[in-house]
């Protein structure tokens, strides 16, 4: 989770009074951050004493002092929630967007905060949040980037337009010398520069995204640089706000979140200025600010946090978390403030009624009627009985990765890709593609990488394979199988042979006989050796089902493993145990 940094002595202060370090400790604890680190001066490099406070990912609000500050003092009932107002003057500075950024980065919106009055401190906040905002709600730069200029500098209205590296110049940000864009890009590629994350992500097709003034000045080139000439200082007054993105959502999301925060310093506090943007022939204004509504039903918070409270009184709880709310009979209308997207459905009341309540509060009580006892799910059972029986028998026990490469899946055991499997959409390397659907691949790579051990070597797993399944709810289902393995000079089909007889006597299958039994049957499985497979069956009920297999692995397959040892193999399919159980 984002540690924000704050001034101890300057949070003290607007809280108006003066924290022990447990005291400060419980008043995190009980908003839900946590107090990560307590440095007096000169510890850590830090010039003044400071606060590290972890705060939780999807509370962006909180990622500055400002946010931090404000929060508290809403939650202790020391300030009201703020109104956050856009003003539309008659002469609005536009931003034109041209069609060509839809290749690179196709939205960007603006805003102006007037007569900011900043301090150093506060400067220096208003930069760290824009780059706690850059690394995570803007994944880097990627979604979202955000660029400041001072807008007495700004001349006229702003286009944002896509041009060629080559065919414009300006100075970068604290450089004195104009380069081209191609040659900026060069200069940040350094491997010790820190932005050079973000050069590959800045041209597509030849353009890079630029803002530029009616004076053809460039102001930034987004997501990497802004220009010199418009750089904020410690006088800045005006502050015009650019941000582009490649997510329309986090745009709106990161623009209400940046402004809102440093609006407390403009001179009329929690007022934004609105941008005209003007995109082919829509015309809107930016930001927008809206707060939005959501529902929940007094009921369901009470069934969730053991209360018995009603409208006003959780009306008067998310009041601290900064959400108004109204009664309508059972029904809590809520709204939520611009600077709030984590609210997201009724749970996400429950908890901001329940940590304005506070947690340590909540009625402690148990269950009325019966005594309710917790079971293993007779899948887990079933898993249990085969692992142990395993076990006893002098086979060791595996827990490889579930996930494959689709060649070790299907090509590296000589079968076709029957797309069965379920794939990842976005994997991060070429090892980790597909969901297995045999347990086979992970327990020919824990041999190969334990080749060196004596031999015979015998392992197992019992663990969930995954298949494709359109008529299930989530169009996948898992099963659970059981998969023995075992290594040595000569194929001793005999020996898994006789585990799963063991097995299918310890769940009250017979061989051959009853009405409940099993049996092999000769099988042409390409994984196995020609005539050295067969196909396993269970009769129940006088139903017949083939739930796995077993046989010697064929040699192909031991050399696409790189195992220079012969093995045997079976694998079946647990869940057939479950009704027994």
């Amino acid at each position: 989770m984002p540690t924000v940094s704050v001034d101890r002595e300057d949070l003290f202060t607007s809280l108006g009074r003066e924290y022990t370090q447990h005291d400060f400790d419980e008043l995190c604890f009980e908003y839900g951050l946590e107090l990560d680190e307590w440095l007096e001066a000169g510890e850590e490099g830090e010039e003044r004493a400071t606060l590290k406070i972890e705060v939780p990912a999807n509370r962006y609000d909180l990622l500055c002092f400002e946010g931090i500050s404000l929060a508290f003092n809403i939650y202790l009932g020391r300030k009201e929630p703020p109104v956050y107002k856009v003003v539309k003057p008659e002469q609005m500075l536009t931003l034109t967007i041209e069609p060509e950024v839809a290749k690179v980065r196709p939205f960007a919106a603006g805003a102006i905060l007037r007569n900011v009055k900043f301090t150093p401190r506060r400067y220096k906040s208003f930069i760290s949040l824009q780059d706690k905002l850059h690394t995570n709600l803007c994944r880097y730069r990627s979604l979202v980037a955000i660029g400041t200029h001072d807008l007495a500098k700004v001349s006229g209205n702003v286009r944002y337009c896509a041009r060629k590296p080559t065919d414009f110049k300006f100075a970068p940000l604290n450089q004195q010398n104009e380069m081209t864009a191609a040659e900026v890009m060069e200069f940040y590629s350094r491997p010790d520069s820190h932005l050079a994350r973000y050069v590959p992500i800045t041209e597509k097709e030849g353009l890079v995204p630029v803002f530029v003034d009616e004076k053809d000045t460039v102001l930034s080139m987004p997501p990497l640089i802004n220009s010199d000439y418009t750089k904020i200082s410690l006088e800045t007054t005006d502050i015009f706000f650019d941000l582009t993105a490649t997510d329309e959502t986090k745009l709106e999301i990161v623009l209400n979140e940046v402004v809102a925060m440093f609006s407390e310093y403009a001179g009329n506090p929690f007022e934004i200025e609105a941008v005209e943007v003007i995109k082919g022939t829509e015309k809107y204004t930016m930001p927008r600010m809206n707060s939005y509504k959501m529902e929940a039903p007094i009921d369901y918070l009470n069934s969730c946090l053991g209360l018995d409270l009603d409208g006003p009184g959780y009306s008067k709880l998310l009041r601290k978390m900064a959400l108004s709310a109204e009664a309508k009979g059972n029904i809590l209308d809520i709204t939520m403030p611009p600077t709030r997207p984590d609210v997201l459905h009724k749970c996400d009341i429950v908890e901001e009624a329940g940590i304005a309540y506070g947690f340590n509060n909540l009625p402690r009580k148990f269950p009325g009627g019966s005594g309710l006892v917790g079971t293993p799910l007779p899948v887990n059972r079933v898993g249990d009985i085969l692992r142990n029986e395993a076990a006893y028998a002098g086979w060791a026990e595996v827990m490889p990765l579930t996930l494959c490469s689709t060649d070790e899946n299907f090509s590296m055991l000589r079968l076709e890709d029957d797309n069965t499997a379920v794939r990842l959409a976005n994997p991060k390397t070429a090892e980790y593609q597909v969901v297995r659907t045999t347990l086979l691949p992970g327990l020919l790579k824990t041999v190969r990488e334990n080749r060196n051990h004596a031999l015979p070597m015998r392992v197992f797993e019992c663990g969930d394979v995954c298949f494709k399944d359109l008529e299930a709810e989530r169009q996948a289902r898992n099963e659970r199988h059981f998969a023995a393995l075992y290594a040595g000079t000569s194929a001793s089909f005999e020996t898994p042979n006789g585990l799963l007889d063991r097995l299918m006597q310890m769940m009250r299958y017979k061989h051959l006989e009853g009405v409940r039994s099993y049996y092999l049957e000769e099988a042409e499985i390409p994984t196995f050796f020609p005539g050295r497979g067969a196909a396993i069956y269970v009769n129940k009920d006088g139903a017949t089902k083939r739930v796995g297999s077993i046989g010697v692995l064929h040699p192909d397959v031991l050399k696409s493993f790189d195992l220079p040892f012969v093995c045997s193999y079976f694998e079946i399919d647990a869940t057939i145990f479950m009704e027994t159980q």
